[in-house]
């Protein structure tokens, strides 16, 4: 074990997932304050919605990290939130990263699809093993969660212990792998844990998130009552136990299933190459299942979420190239809607439901899903075990954070503390508290490249979403004379039978003409100052007629 210094701390530092849902990237720091050496736990994506016209993707920014002595990347489980970000940001963090096997091959994929997988070293963990990053001592604790392989992590350090969670919940059934190692959570608290860094995301929810195998039966249930259509059942496609458990509803209801969406094809590829999915009939394609017996066939789809490119979407909009549904089939979603996806969920669900399909959800059938997140119940009983002297609630927004850590002071922890992302967090020695607060925030993947929040593409397009865009073009001579017609064209601008839109471009056309030739001497021949002058005219003309400042993007041909 390292020597114990004077000014050595032990620190956490959120820089994703505290005061969101996704996105996570948490860092735990041992050393003195200007020579630390860092563990980094999971590397994950959030996704673009609205506000971010033109990006899907969305991940935290790392630059506080680059520089720095990094002694290892440790994934918790395969999620996006969690694994994510890895292909976007791993050249800015380069550090070893370790997995268990189900983990590790998602990651080599997703490493491999970024075209960097020669570079990084990947070393598979073997569940409840162990690993020596110097300072942090690592044990991966089973846990169970909505997702193959979910691990907690016991952070061993000179100056005490840690766990953190990762998602997790306490199922006594998992359809796959095995139930919660609490034997090794309650050794923790009997020996002494200094904090637990716990997931929040049911924080308000009381009871239980329920167990695997009573979605199974619910699904077996349903699907058998549906003797006659196609059906198609959407869910989150990491959910390996979800999908066994629809096989074998579809199995006890005498279809075959076909998956839709490359996510399924990817994540059973997974399952299979760790001996965790061994079903015994084989999986029809999606070009074999249209040739199948309507009342024989379900199919297991992406896209429960609304995603516009998933394979629901397609079957919603007619586009799929070989599954049809409509009136007599049926489509369940056999998944939460996670906060943000409401509105894009909603437009899908009435697009299936125009074509005729009958929908099934856990609102109206509860029992064909269950949470993979802690309920109160479940995060009580966790505090029993495990003991800890400091709760740092995380994985949840604002409100979550604030409600667990009230929760955990109901429940006699001695000290919490809710950090937002980049607040630096002293765990040792002394009161944990947070100290400082690090660079952070947001960057977008926009166009295959990974620029900041703040960059001015993003700006434009959010501003012409809004605003429109006006393009104008004229030819100008040596004197300064405009010498063609001025053309105006407006992309996103309204028009009326009052106000037809041809006509308010031809006024603003004679504007800009009254302004260039209002324009003094040289002045006219500084393309910069025309456009300035174009701009300003066009914009303040604009307010006056639609209510909008549109971009305004000038071109000037000189002769």
């Amino acid at each position: 074990m390292t020597k114990i210094k004077s000014n050595d701390e032990l620190v956490f530092l959120p820089l994703g997932g505290s005061g969101e849902v996704g996105m996570n990237l948490n860092c735990y720091g041992y050393g003195p304050a200007d020579n630390r050496q860092w563990m980094i736990v999971d590397v994950g994506v959030t996704f673009g919605d609205q506000s971010t016209p033109g990006v899907d993707i969305i991940v935290p920014d790392p630059s506080f990290l680059e520089g720095e002595t990094i002694k290892g990347i440790v994934l918790t489980h395969a999620h996006e939130d969690h694994i994510g970000a890895l292909g976007w940001l791993w050249s800015r963090i380069k550090a070893p990263l370790y997995a268990t096997p189900f983990t590790a091959f998602l990651i080599r994929e997703k490493l491999r699809d970024a075209g960097i997988l020669k570079d990084v070293k990947i070393i598979e963990v073997p569940l409840g093993g162990h690993v020596d990053l110097g300072p942090f001592q690592v044990d991966f604790i089973t846990m169970t969660h909505s997702i193959a392989e979910p691990n907690g992590l016991k952070i061993t350090t000179p100056l005490g212990t840690v766990f953190h969670t990762g998602d997790w919940k306490l199922d006594p059934n998992p359809v796959i792998g095995k139930p919660t190692d609490i034997a090794a959570i309650q050794k923790m608290g009997d020996e002494g844990l200094l904090a637990m860094v716990c997931d929040s995301t049911n924080v308000f929810v009381e009871g239980e998130a329920g167990s695997e195998l009573e979605a199974q039966d619910g699904l077996i249930e349903l699907i058998g009552s549906l003797k006659k259509g196609r059906i198609a059942v959407g869910c989150f496609a990491s959910n390996v136990a979800r999908m066994v458990s629809v096989i074998k509803a579809a199995d006890k209801a005498g279809r075959r299933v076909a998956l839709a969406g490359r996510s399924m094809h990817r994540i059973t590829a997974a399952a299979k190459h760790v001996g965790l999915f061994n079903e015994s009939r084989a999986i029809l394609s999606e070009d074999e299942a249209r040739h199948w017996p309507a009342d024989e066939i379900l199919y297991l789809c992406t896209g429960s979420q609304g995603e516009d490119r998933a394979a629901l979407s397609r079957i919603a909009d007619g586009s799929h190239p070989f599954i049809k549904l409509g009136a007599g089939d049926h489509c369940l979603f056999s998944s939460r809607i996670i906060p943000g996806n409401e509105l894009a969920i909603a437009d899908l669900q009435d697009r299936l439901a125009d074509r005729g399909v009958r929908l099934y959800t856990e609102k109206d059938h509860p029992g064909i899903h269950v949470s993979g997140h802690p309920c109160r119940d479940e995060i009580r009983q966790m505090y029993a075990w495990a003991r800890p002297r400091v709760a740092i609630p995380t994985h949840g927004m604002r409100r979550h954070l604030m409600e667990h850590a009230a929760l955990a002071r109901d429940l006699g922890v001695q000290e919490t503390v809710t950090p937002r992302n980049g607040d630096l967090v002293r765990l040792a020695p002394g009161k944990a508290a947070i100290i400082d607060e690090v660079p952070n925030g947001r960057l977008y993947v926009d166009g295959g490249m990974v620029v900041t929040e703040k960059g001015e593409a993003l700006r434009e397009r959010r501003h012409a979403s809004t605003n429109g865009v006006l393009v104008v073009s004229f030819a100008m001579d040596k004197r300064g004379k405009i010498v063609s017609d001025i053309d105006v064209r407006g992309i996103g601008l309204p028009g009326d039978e009052v106000t037809p839109l041809g006509d308010a471009l031809d006024d603003l056309a004679e504007r800009v003409e009254q302004a260039v030739n209002g324009l003094k001497g040289e002045a006219r021949d500084d393309d910069m100052v025309v456009e300035a002058a174009v701009g300003r005219v066009l914009k303040k003309a604009s307010q006056q007629i639609w209510d909008r400042r549109p971009i305004v993007e000038t071109v000037i041909l000189r002769l």
